[in-house]
């Protein structure tokens, strides 16, 4: 293989390796959001009791988002390693620091989600009794919905105005990014379901680039028979 070869199998496969990861990481999420928004109950002041019993799909969830996590590191180091050279400094640095806090913050919440359900298993009374219990929901909360959320929509703004400047995907994607990162900015847990609004994003634009690669690879291929 010679390096005009090498180079464009390097072009197919970046972007290939950035869908499948952004599409694990947007499945994961998803579905661990799901699993707990079902099983934990809504009011942060009801009995624990509520929660123990269903520890095993908190418990799956949480352990579920490692590997969100490490999809999601790998989605964004493929994608800056497709920009190359057309990279933006600013937009970059906010395209990584956001990604990264985004990150840490998920990891944050879902240690002391984790801790809370430990305890609730061998000592529930002494959660609830301390105010332990109350102040535990009302941290994962603030850190997922409040900080956690802006930071994905910061993350959105970056991505989507680099999509628009560089063209990756469609425009229409960029767009659709702008307007859900402002929800996701100035919303303030006022709607349940808000979070989901940005993996189901990354989906989107992980399939379109997936599909992008896959027409490409065939039209290679097309064009070395012929």
């Amino acid at each position: 293989m010679n390096e005009q070869d090498g180079l464009a199998h390097k072009r197919m496969k970046t972007p290939r390796a950035a869908a499948i990861a952004g599409i694990l990481f947007s499945v994961l999420l998803i579905t661990s959001q799901l699993l707990i928004r079902l099983s934990i109950p809504a009011d942060p002041l009801g009995p624990p009791e509520d929660v123990v019993s269903h520890s095993k799909a908190i418990s799956l969830a949480l352990n579920l988002l490692p590997f969100a996590g490490i999809a999601f590191l790998w989605f964004i180091a493929v994608v800056r390693d497709r920009l190359g050279a057309l990279e933006d400094r600013f937009f970059a640095t906010v395209f990584l620091g956001s990604g990264l806090l985004y990150i840490a913050m998920t990891f944050i919440a879902a240690a002391v989600a984790g801790g809370l359900i430990r305890v609730l298993g061998s000592a529930p009374d002494i959660l609830r009794q301390t105010g332990a219990y109350a102040l535990g929901r009302a941290e994962i909360y603030q850190t997922m919905s409040v900080y956690g959320i802006k930071m994905a929509g910061v993350f959105m703004f970056s991505t989507s105005t680099i999509i628009l400047r560089t063209g990756i995907v469609l425009r229409w994607n960029g767009l659709l990014g702008y307007t859900l990162a402002a929800v996701l900015v100035l919303s303030i847990g006022a709607i349940e379901w808000v979070p989901l609004v940005f993996p189901l994003w990354v989906f989107l634009i992980s399939a379109e680039i997936l599909i992008r690669n896959l027409r490409g690879r065939s039209e290679a291929g097309g064009l070395a028979v012929s």
